[in-house]
């Protein structure tokens, strides 16, 4: 159980200070860019489905962590939500790369190195956003999926974090029975001290022979 057990609607922190979230904004930022210039405009469902799909894996980062101060569940369930999301645009991506000469880059290969280690030490949308306007689109299709397979890595520890604090602490309704028992204990209000007290009480409260 927490520390403090007279708390128990802890704050998870700000979402924008975690790093899976800071690279969901870039993968969003790609991917509106790779729409607007790669993309056909209208006639085709993907193009909506991939901005969705990158919207989703963002927002649902920062509404899991906000949900988790009231309940662990939704917190796992959103944050899994936004892993399906990225996955699924991780699909569109590959898709786009087979259908233009099967140009995905081999995972040991001296361009996936350098864009991991690069992906690794970037997480503002401002440096992606400059990347963009300087690659064509198989390589910045590329280091979309980079980006995208580090971000499910980041999630992947996120759940085994939040996994660990639900073992250790409980959900909020063990947290909030540990919160009142403290608070009754610290108050003298405890069951037992009340049971005693009021059978020593009840002696001293009994009418007297006054004869």
């Amino acid at each position: 159980m927490p520390t403090d057990n007279s708390s128990f609607l802890i704050p998870k922190g700000d979402y924008k200070n975690l790093i899976a979230f800071q690279k969901s904004e870039c993968i969003y930022d790609i991917i509106y860019y790779f729409i607007e210039h790669y993309l056909p405009k209208i006639g085709d469902r993907t193009v909506d489905q991939m901005k969705q799909a990158a919207r989703s894996g963002k927002q649902n980062i920062a509404e899991g962590n906000e949900a988790g101060t009231t309940s662990m569940e939704s917190c796992i369930k959103l944050v899994n939500v936004a892993k399906a999301s990225l996955k699924e645009l991780q699909e569109d991506y590959e898709d786009y790369l087979r259908n233009h000469g099967n140009q995905i880059w081999d995972v040991n290969s001296e361009q996936c190195r350098k864009a991991r280690q690069w992906c690794r030490q970037h997480s503002k949308p401002e440096d992606y956003q400059r990347v963009c306007r300087l690659r064509d689109d198989i390589t910045l299709a590329n280091i979309a999926l980079v980006l995208i397979h580090q971000t499910d890595y980041l999630l992947r520890q996120l759940l085994e974090k939040f996994k660990t604090d639900f073992l250790a602490n409980g959900g909020i309704k063990e947290q909030m029975s540990a919160a009142r028992r403290s608070w009754r204990d610290e108050h003298g209000m405890g069951y037992n001290k009340g049971k005693n007290e009021n059978y020593e009480n009840y002696g001293n409260n009994v009418p007297t022979n006054s004869r």
